[in-house]
């Protein structure tokens, strides 16, 4: 669970399964946003009543990995018992965002640079990592710790594909929607950003979005 004052919390929730209690296993539904009563004991705390305050979002196919990805990113990344209450922010903005049925691979990139900003390991995206303004027809190399790196022309096709378009940066720091192709191209290099900050670890999501692009090419164009 995503609380905003006691941030990411482990809860244990027991007694869930019987017919009186249908409307406590109702409320703990993905992406559900819910008022709780919990009390920490060890590493988990063990729910006493949860309530829905709204209806979650009803998610089918791509919309439904997606908010899988988000989770997971906020599992993977964000430590337990840590108030974040801006990533609880940017994290009710994007279930907003994709119960709406808008542009998912736009709103997961929105939310992985929200992610990274609100765990203090965002960075500017109008300029690069020495303090130059990016030049929108460069290519820039996302650095974990240094921030965009300007690609020389003379870097291979397969390093080039590993970085973004300044347009896409400077779209991205603006909350302005790229260009197809420009969207299309900040996929791998905040990948690898977020793979950095996991410590190596992959993530599910990845391998199930991988593996339907290999069955279906077209299943996975939002990842």
């Amino acid at each position: 669970m995503l609380s905003e004052q006691h941030g990411r919390i482990g809860l244990v929730a027991r007694g869930v399964r019987g017919p009186k209690r249908h409307p406590l296993r109702a409320a703990l539904q993905p992406l559900q946003h819910i008022r709780f009563d919990a009390v920490q004991r060890g590493e988990l705390a063990w729910l006493n009543a949860a309530e829905a305050l709204d209806i979650a979002p009803r998610l089918a196919g791509e919309a439904m990995l997606a908010a899988f990805y988000v989770n997971e990113l906020v599992l993977g990344l964000a430590a337990r018992n840590d108030p974040q209450p801006q990533l609880y922010a940017a994290y009710g903005v994007a279930r907003a965002r994709l119960a709406r049925e808008g542009v998912l691979a736009w709103t997961l990139r929105r939310f992985e640079r929200d992610l990274l900003e609100a765990l203090g390991s965002g960075f500017v995206l109008d300029r690069d990592g020495d303090g130059a303004v990016i030049d929108p027809a460069a290519r820039y190399l996302l650095d974990p710790e240094h921030g965009p790196r300007r690609l020389r022309s003379d870097r291979g096709q397969a390093e080039r594909s590993e970085t973004a378009t300044g347009r896409a940066l400077l779209a991205l720091a603006a909350d302005r929607l790229p260009e197809a192709d420009d969207l299309a191209g900040l996929r791998r290099p905040l990948r690898a950003v977020l793979a950095h900050h996991l410590g190596g670890r992959g993530l599910h999501s990845w391998e199930l979005l991988g593996d339907l692009a290999r069955l279906a090419p077209r299943a996975a164009t939002s990842d």
